[in-house]
């Protein structure tokens, strides 16, 4: 449980208590605003989309869908304000990633359960499967410096996992990439999950609390 201060009416800062599986562990915060649920909406629309077209040209090629990452943010603000963005993105699983989960099941020196770290950045280059870093990993902006988050675990489904990170903030930063890695120091480890999206503003003493949700598809 984690706790923060909440302006009051009466303008008094008042404590807040957030779980630590996160504002999304039961669907979409009732207070989320009509802008970010709208958003939110057309990701999954365009989603299902884009998966009925990967799934035919996979199909094609006998590959098939392994699953697919969603990104869900809130802010929270140093005043004790909360603003929940809903979902960010749904994309995208590397080829580092997957080739790192192989690996692991072919008993390698990986291990899958380290992939539990949130990174961020500024960079702005559209995601790639072949990605195997951040575009711009923020460092010097991060409190402490340099340092990943580490997500809370949890199975919201026997075909989910999720990790909910919080990372905090002690510099002005527009904040527009994350990513899940496998390590919590800054600029190494392999890297899961990458996701851009439109720019969140923090400044010091904010911070941004991450769900992110991987969905693993059976059957074929």
């Amino acid at each position: 449980m984690q706790t923060v201060r909440q302006m009051t009416m009466a303008g008094e800062l008042a404590p807040v208590h957030l779980s630590k599986h996160g504002f999304y562990a039961r669907g979409l915060p009732a207070d989320l605003p009509v802008r970010y649920r709208l958003r939110t909406a057309w990701y999954e629309l365009t989603l299902r989309a884009r998966l009925c077209l990967k799934g035919f040209v996979r199909g094609l090629q006998g590959t098939g869908i392994f699953g697919i990452g969603r990104v869900y943010a809130t802010v929270l603000r140093r005043n004790g304000d909360i603003e929940h963005l809903g979902l960010l993105s749904t994309r995208l699983i590397t080829d580092t990633g997957v080739a790192f989960l192989v690996d692991d099941w072919d008993n390698s020196v990986t291990d899958l359960t380290t992939m539990n770290f949130h990174g961020c950045g500024t960079g702005v280059a559209a995601e790639n499967q072949t990605d195997s870093a951040l575009g711009t990993e923020s460092t010097t902006a991060l409190n402490p410096d340099s340092t990943r988050a580490t997500g809370t675990r949890s199975q919201p489904a026997a075909n989910q996992y999720r990790s909910v990170g919080t990372v905090t903030f002690d510099a002005i930063t527009a904040v527009t990439e994350h990513g899940i890695l496998s390590q919590s120091a800054t600029g190494g480890g392999v890297l899961w999950d990458r996701s851009v999206f439109s720019a969140i503003n923090v400044a010091s003493g904010d911070s941004i609390q991450f769900t992110y949700t991987c969905t693993v598809s059976a059957g074929g």
